[in-house]
């Protein structure tokens, strides 16, 4: 029996070669686990726009470690080969 506090975790949107869509709901699923802002300042802006310590450049260097894990588990591994040098999550 599921406990009145258990919720499904959303699926990762994989890239089926519809771009398009799949941005859509990837940035949707980026959204929703507060990782998106990451993707369009990057690490250095966010760091900057904010004068971060070192703590909280730490967590941004963290919160993008996570938003690269779901982007490299979104994308095949044909394609991923091409992305794989980048560095940041904005990068990819």
């Amino acid at each position: 029996m599921a406990s009145e506090n258990s919720f499904v975790q959303p699926a990762i949107p994989r890239f089926d070669g519809h771009y398009d869509h799949w941005s859509m709901l990837m940035e949707k699923f980026l959204r929703s686990k507060e990782y998106w802002n990451l993707i369009e300042m990057g690490i250095t802006a966010a760091a900057e726009d904010h004068d971060l310590g070192e703590k909280a450049i730490d967590d941004l260097r963290l919160k993008d470690l996570k938003a690269k894990n779901y982007l490299f588990q979104a994308i095949d591994r044909s394609i991923l080969e091409t992305i794989l040098k980048k560095d940041t999550a904005k990068d990819i």
